[in-house]
């Protein structure tokens, strides 16, 4: 049963100083069990060519099917990644990608989102498609701190 997205757990606070979507500047602009969609700015997620990188993509694609993926699986259960697989169609070089993901597969233990990326005029960019898992638990999570030898 798909939750509310006010119901996804907040857990910015938890690892504020940690969260990849807030160093690429990624916005959620709308979130529901149909259709999760959101945003991130070229500026600032480059390649040394001047294009949007491909990982950059990859992390606005994974971010958003994640999110839908959470509205499905949460509270009973916890998607982590599985498989993400991009396609790039074309560059971007100025502005903001705009991604909109949907559901093509949900499960009880697994989902699967197609994901497509846009520029500002509409053309796409990629296209990808997220599989999750859907655990039992949440993963713990252990200190990364480097141990001294």
């Amino acid at each position: 049963m798909p939750i509310d997205a006010s119901q996804l757990p907040d857990l910015s606070q938890e690892y504020a100083t940690e969260q990849l979507t807030d160093r690429m500047g990624i916005e959620i602009l709308k979130a529901g069990p149909d259709e999760v969609v959101g945003r991130m700015p070229v500026a600032g997620n480059r390649q040394p060519y001047g294009l949007l990188h491909g990982g950059a993509s990859g992390v606005l694609a994974e971010t958003l099917g994640s999110t839908l993926s959470a509205l499905h699986a949460l509270p009973e259960r916890f998607p982590v990644g599985l498989e993400l697989a991009c396609t790039h169609h074309r560059s971007a070089t100025t502005g903001w990608v705009t991604g909109t993901a949907r559901p093509i597969h949900v499960g009880r233990s697994t989902s699967t989102s197609e994901i497509v990326l846009v520029d500002d005029e509409g053309r796409r960019v990629c296209t990808a498609r997220l599989t999750c898992l859907h655990r039992d638990t949440r993963p713990p999570v252990r200190d990364a701190t480097p141990r001294s030898s």
